[in-house]
């Protein structure tokens, strides 16, 4: 089983860029880790300017439709794109995996522990019925990315 992992489209970041201050703000990376980009998957450096803005990680109509704040680099111009490896914002913190079928609901969940995050996918799509995973930060709740099948 093969799967994949990219990043939110950039262009998901223009009326954030413009209107930083209402639906989004500006802020400087204090740390790293601790400043994780959607777009390229990784955490910024100290001294970064980040975005922090309100998205949507799961528009579906459904019960489990999704969103909260999350971060993305500024001036990200390319969305990272992983197959079959994890990303390095997956690396390093507990995260929750959210497994949906085609439907939009949630069939089961995981856990995944430093390191564990590959086996915890894996597990996961053992299930026929799990058409794609969205991975949260553990702690804070946050959406990171999208795991889906993939048949090259």
């Amino acid at each position: 089983m093969t799967y994949q992992i990219t990043g939110i489209s950039p262009e998901t970041l223009e009326p954030h860029r413009r209107a930083a201050g209402s639906t989004a703000i500006r802020v400087t990376a204090t740390s790293k880790p601790g400043f994780p980009c959607r777009v390229s998957l990784e955490d910024a450096e100290k001294g970064e300017e980040m975005l922090l803005f309100h998205h949507v990680s799961h528009d579906v109509e459904s019960p489990y439709h999704s969103s909260y704040a999350i971060y993305a680099r500024s001036d990200a111009k390319k969305s990272a794109h992983y197959i079959d490896e994890i990303p390095p914002v997956f690396k390093g913190r507990p995260l929750g995996m959210r497994a949906f079928g085609s439907d939009a609901m949630l069939k089961t969940a995981g856990l995944a522990m430093p390191g564990d995050a590959d086996k915890t996918i894996r597990q996961l799509f053992e299930l026929d019925e799990v058409a794609y995973i969205d991975v949260h930060n553990a702690a804070h709740g946050c959406f990171v990315a999208r795991v889906e099948r993939f048949d090259p």
